[in-house]
């Protein structure tokens, strides 16, 4: 063999050993990249001890008087503590759940919790119903629907998950007809298929419908707002049973939900004791604002 031919060989033979180290390197980096990626997952998944916080927005007080009742009343039984843990902010309640730095929400129902998670992708899960918001209908100038005249103004809220409450109660009042095809709760303006009193509608955020009752005919929402309104109840024409459908969950970070105290937490939240005190109970801030599951 030639001078020229040999060192062609070895610089073969040199090239594939390299080909063989740079490919063992990679190997062994991508291997301590997914040890990394393992490692760095497994620490963020909490491990709950037997004091749980469950977030309640400070605007509704009949939320925290839930969660102590269930803490004096029902906990001890699972041998658990809660802490009520206020935030107005419900986009970061709904993360701190989905990341273990709170335990549970109770805050919403499940077609909310549905727009909230379409929208930000948390890993949230809705598990057992725990009470209901009062919902009801208004008016500054009328005292029963039956003067509510032909034509009236009448104020919705403006997101998806309650306008279809609204417009439910406003069909089951016989004041108009959704389109038989939908699912009612998911029901908007466009839905409507008879309006006989010919109303006109006006879509509002919740928060803002017992501010301007006085400028409309009919304003409809949770009585939970228009209590914070210092809106009187003997203002309100309506208040049916909201169906069972808009049931507010125990909200729980879907990663935790195997969790032994979570567990515990699930069950507290079970309890028969809770919907006694909610059928019971002549607290102001909780009476007719958090009712009990409806049975339909």
């Amino acid at each position: 063999m030639s001078e020229k031919q040999t060192n062609r060989f070895e610089i073969k033979k040199k090239s594939k050993a390299l080909s063989i180290v740079i490919a063992i390197v990679l190997i062994a980096l991508v291997a301590v990249a997914a040890f990394y990626i393992v490692q760095r997952n497994a620490s963020n998944v909490v491990t709950f001890g037997t004091t749980l916080k469950v977030h309640y927005s400070p605007s509704y007080a009949g939320e925290e008087k839930i969660i102590k009742f269930i803490d004096e009343h029902i906990a001890p039984d699972f041998g658990i503590k809660l802490e009520g843990v206020p935030l107005t902010d419900g986009t970061q309640a709904d993360l701190a759940v989905a990341e273990g730095r709170f335990a549970a929400s109770i805050y919403q129902h499940q077609w909310w919790l549905k727009q909230v998670i379409e929208a930000t992708g948390f890993e949230l899960t809705p598990t057992v119903e725990v009470f209901q918001w009062g919902f009801g209908l208004y008016s500054d100038k009328y005292a029963s629907i039956d003067e509510i005249p032909n034509g009236a103004l009448v104020a919705l809220p403006a997101d998806g998950a309650n306008q279809g409450q609204a417009l439910w109660l406003l069909q089951r009042a016989g004041l108009l007809e959704l389109n038989k095809e939908i699912e009612t709760r998911t029901a908007k303006l466009k839905d409507i298929t008879q309006n006989p009193h010919e109303f006109k509608f006006k879509e509002f955020e919740l928060e803002t419908l017992p501010r301007i009752l006085d400028s409309v005919d009919v304003s409809i929402g949770y009585i939970s707002n228009f209590d914070a309104g210092k809106v009187p109840r003997s203002k309100g024409l309506l208040f049916p049973e909201a169906p069972r459908t808009f049931a507010c969950r125990l909200v729980i970070g879907t990663k935790y939900l195997n969790d032994p105290n979570i567990k515990k937490l699930i069950q507290a939240f079970s309890d028969p004791r809770l919907e006694q005190y909610l059928k019971t109970t002549d607290d102001p801030l909780v009476a007719g604002v958090l009712t009990a599951v409806s049975a339909n």
